[in-house]
């Protein structure tokens, strides 16, 4: 699985490196084969809406070599949706076939189109924002329509990420990973029903 991590200044690195960390240990864990991830940006660095400067190692990449988008949150994607630029890029990713978003990083994936028809989640500050780009915002941690998975606020990305885990593998999987990150909140979930 090629993964791809969409990075924007402004970002809350939490939203990103919650999801980042444990999705990432199914390539460390072996539990899929072939795991592997960029740092995409539209710019060489991006900084964090505390400061934080990322490099970034796929400028402007076809997010359409990619198996997943991840896309975080921050008080700069109220902005960004409106960016042009930004969202065509985004939407080189209409084929990916998994579409993930924590916090506000949903409002990018609806102004991409991505949320037409799906139910979705965001930060509980950004509901109404949200509910213009698609057809019902679920007032839950984390939420899956088909492959598109988007969750609550900053920390709900770690929940997200297991739960992505468990949906893509089984519960003895996300249980090491669990393990591994000594995070005992997470209650697995039969992946065949999901959250919707």
């Amino acid at each position: 699985m090629r993964m791809a991590y969409i990075l924007f200044d402004g970002m809350t690195t939490l939203d990103f490196v919650g999801f980042y960390d444990a999705v990432t240990r199914m390539g460390v864990l072996k539990a899929i084969e072939n795991v592997s991830w960029d740092f995409c940006s539209n710019k060489e660095e991006v900084t964090d809406d505390r400061g934080l400067t990322l490099k970034i190692n796929q400028v402007s990449p076809d997010l359409s070599a990619y198996d997943l988008i991840f896309i975080p949150g921050g008080v700069s994607t109220r902005q960004l949706r409106f960016d042009t630029n930004f969202i065509t890029w985004i939407q080189t990713a209409r084929e990916v076939e998994y579409k993930v978003s924590v916090c506000t990083g949903a409002l990018i994936l609806g102004a991409a189109g991505f949320l037409n028809q799906k139910k979705a989640t965001t930060n509980p500050s950004a509901y109404e924002l949200l509910a213009p780009y698609c057809s019902e915002v679920v007032k839950e941690r984390f939420v899956r329509d088909g492959n598109v998975f988007t969750g609550g606020g900053v920390a709900a990305s770690i929940d997200l990420g297991l739960y992505f885990i468990e949906s893509l593998t089984n519960e003895n999987v996300v249980q090491e990973v669990q393990e591994k990150m000594d995070y005992p909140y997470y209650k697995t979930i039969n992946p065949s029903k999901g959250k919707s």
